[in-house]
């Protein structure tokens, strides 16, 4: 049996059927990120190293390491590495702080941090060590909550960002920095239409207290009801990617 994870209401857990809308949210940011890194195997002489700093769970880890690469799963937290030992044992994992990162300088071709930045009290430190591990050129990969428009008052979030402060934060240490939206998609559109927020509709009550309605739509929820765009006005996270220098 595995070691089980705390459900904390932040972090996302496979299996549990309140929580899928926000996993299928951080799935497809990570099915994004997968089909680049495969890109990226299919042009390099090797399989890229590919470092998911700040991995939970570690779903997103195991499926980046689908993708023809070296995938390392990395958290701080000790239930967390105690959890990856026992449900990925065949996936690396290390237990570290993000702002001391326990790798040689220029090691990794792919650094991945998804839903991490803003629980960070040194987010300028973590990306230094960021720029640190990657090799010149290497691809960073960062997604938050945009703070425009996550509900506030989140007290495992140290400092939410929007989409203009991310850039900031990256632009002094990193090239070719570019953004883009995680949206919903038609159908939870449609929902919202109809009965409102989803995302406000779930953190109003308990589960327990759910309308069928939400709960079956929240039980529905799939990767295919979110688009990544181009554009963050209005998107319900933020992706940034950066290459080091």
């Amino acid at each position: 049996m595995c070691h089980r994870l705390p459900i904390t209401g932040e972090r996302t857990v496979p299996g549990v059927w309140h929580e899928n809308y926000w996993l299928r949210r951080h799935e497809v940011v990570y099915a994004w990120v997968t089909d680049r890194v495969t890109a990226m195997a299919a042009e390099l002489d090797g399989a890229p190293v590919v470092l998911d700093a700040g991995c939970g769970e570690g779903y997103g880890t195991a499926s980046l390491a689908t993708a023809d690469a070296h995938a390392l799963a990395l958290d701080y937290d000790s239930f967390t590495a105690a959890h990856l030992a026992q449900a990925y044992p065949d996936l690396p994992a290390v237990r570290a702080n993000l702002v001391a990162l326990p790798l040689r300088g220029g090691t990794v071709d792919v650094l991945v941090s998804l839903q991490t930045i803003e629980h960070l009290w040194d987010q300028e430190a973590f990306l230094a060590e960021c720029s640190r591990v990657l090799r010149p050129g290497g691809l960073l990969v960062l997604s938050t909550p945009n703070r425009h428009t996550f509900p506030p008052g989140n007290i495992f979030h140290h400092r939410e960002l929007d989409a203009q402060e991310l850039a900031d934060l990256l632009v002094d240490s990193f090239d070719d920095v570019a953004l883009r939206g995680v949206h919903h998609g038609d159908r939870m559109r449609s929902w919202e239409s109809r009965h409102g927020s989803v995302v406000d509709a779930q953190i109003a009550t308990e589960p327990p207290e759910w309308s069928d309605d939400l709960a079956r739509a929240v039980r529905e929820t799939g990767t295919d009801d979110f688009e990544i765009r181009v554009d963050t006005h209005e998107s319900h996270d933020l992706i940034a990617t950066a290459r080091a220098r």
